[in-house]
């Protein structure tokens, strides 16, 4: 048995690695940061408690957390609002199952985050797909537009709910008021997975918006925020945002107390509680400060000549709406770097964490709790990295990588849930092309499925993991660590059983 010493312990690690002067361009929101928001929080455990008398029942909510969530809801403008502590997925799973029956069929963004897949195989649903468009300079997901959804609902006219991802992890906003209109005009819901613009709920009044219009304000009937990802919150906050009219709010509440734990931490609901109260009280002022911040970051990267940053032009094309300015995303596709290797350089060089290193980009989360010092070092990084790359001459002729994930549109020959469920067998990836996939294939992060269960597997996708494996990416979503067999579906006969493998498994 290996031996643990104290040193060992994961809040050494955290402890060692908070000192180490790396700056954090990654969520969480509060960035680690002395300010006095953190400091006067007091030690976590002398106020960890259970649902003692006096402190309610998140389950059951009838005193002090009923009135701080109807309070929340008065800030938010929802008629309902709750408080997530397992984070946003619960919330999703939640707003999936509460507005669907067993085998419904739901219409999703192809780009969604892995949880809204497994919502789905949860409720058996067949599942029709909205693809965002895809911005061919950067190869990244544009918006969902509006004409394309109502397409869709009128090719699928037995849809019980829509539900798409806006923000992206990139920042990219869709057109949500005019993708609410076309919904509501089939009397079905649309649920926004915007976990990536809690911040934007809280740019309001009457200056000009430094950030986008929130889901919830546009017309949205179930919207998911995560505060941890952009605002001063711990890991693994997040709300969950209703208007009454296109959902059973009883039922979407029974949801809520099956996917979220029954002993809920009050140093979680304390932290979600304290960041709304904060964020109302003193948003308008932060945001002030953080603008012209933000502002001399963005303008100081916009002459990069072999990097470039997604900048607000891309608005009007692609299906984008408009963007969050917070997020840095910064395409290497010019040159002959790849996302993983600028972070790498961006980590050991210049001790700038990435939030994530994308095969051609990389992105950088801000927030308002950034330091003038260290969004100055952000910018000062990548103008540099730009100046040695043209001094060197190290531009890419022609993109080495392709992503097929964003508007890659796989056949499906089956439902999640059946793909998932049913009989299958182990193959090496590489001997996979024409076999329908049982399992996820995803990059983490962001976690959206480069393969779907359910979805036939072709050569050019098996090209494609090949790559990422080459450049080191981290390859998730199989029971295969090392990203070497996948399962597929066995549509022979036969138990279910990985004893029953092909020679693959063999060579």
């Amino acid at each position: 048995m290996r031996r643990l010493s104290e040193e060992d312990l994961l809040w050494k690690r955290l402890e060692r690695y908070g000192k180490s002067g790396r700056y954090p361009f990654h969520m969480p929101g509060h960035k680690r940061c002395n300010h006095p928001f953190t400091e006067e929080f007091p030690n976590p455990y002398g106020i960890d408690i259970t649902e003692i008398d006096g402190f309610d029942n998140l389950h059951h909510p009838e005193g002090i957390l009923k009135e701080s969530m109807d309070w929340a809801a008065e800030v938010y403008g929802s008629d309902r609002t709750y408080y997530l502590i397992n984070g946003s997925s619960c919330g999703i799973l939640s707003a999936i199952c509460g507005v669907s029956n067993y085998s419904d069929k739901i219409i999703i963004s192809r780009n969604c985050h892995k949880s809204v897949y497994h919502g789905i195989i949860l409720n058996n649903l067949k599942t029709v797909y909205s693809y965002p468009q895809i911005i061919d300079k950067m190869w990244i997901t544009g918006g969902i537009s509006a004409k394309d959804v109502e397409k869709t609902l009128k090719n699928n006219q037995d849809a019980c709910a829509v539900l798409v991802v806006s923000p992206t992890y990139d920042g990219i906003v869709s057109d949500i008021r005019g993708i609410a209109e076309k919904v509501h005009q089939r009397g079905i819901p649309l649920i926004v997975d915007e976990a990536h613009g809690a911040h934007f709920s809280f740019d309001r009044g009457e200056r000009k918006r430094l950030f986008p219009m929130s889901a919830l304000d546009c017309g949205a009937d179930v919207v998911i925020q995560s505060l941890h990802k952009t605002l001063p919150s711990f890991t693994q906050t997040a709300v969950l945002h209703v208007r009454k009219g296109y959902v059973d709010i009883e039922r979407l509440e029974w949801y809520l107390q099956v996917y979220q734990s029954s002993s809920p931490s009050y140093l979680l609901l304390s932290g979600i509680e304290r960041c709304i109260f904060e964020m109302n009280e003193r948003g308008k002022e932060y945001y002030q400060g953080f603008e012209e911040r933000l502002r001399r970051l963005r303008e100081g990267l916009t002459n990069m000549k072999c990097l470039e940053l997604l900048g607000e032009n891309i608005i009007g094309s692609y299906g984008v709406y408009d963007i969050d300015c917070s997020k840095i995303v910064v395409s290497c596709r010019k040159s002959v770097l790849s996302g993983e290797a600028l972070g790498k350089i961006l980590r050991d060089k210049y001790g700038l964490e990435m939030e994530m290193c994308g095969a051609d980009y990389v992105v950088a989360i801000t927030t308002f709790l950034d330091t003038e010092e260290g969004l100055c070092s952000l910018r000062n990084a990548f103008l540099e990295i730009d100046e040695w790359l043209i001094q060197k001459n190290k531009r890419r002729e022609k993109s080495s990588c392709t992503e097929f994930w964003p508007g890659r549109r796989a056949e499906i020959a089956m439902t999640l849930a059946e793909a998932r469920k049913g009989r299958w067998e182990r193959l090496k990836i590489k001997n996979c092309a024409g076999r329908i996939s049982s399992e996820f294939i995803y990059l983490y992060p962001p976690g959206i499925p480069i393969i779907a269960p359910g979805e036939r597997i072709d050569q050019d996708l098996i090209g494609q993991i090949c790559r990422y494996k080459e450049m080191g990416f981290p390859i998730q979503g199989m029971e295969d660590h090392k990203a070497e067999y996948l399962k597929v579906c066995d549509m022979g006969s036969g138990n279910q059983s990985d004893h029953n493998r092909s020679k693959d498994d063999e060579d």
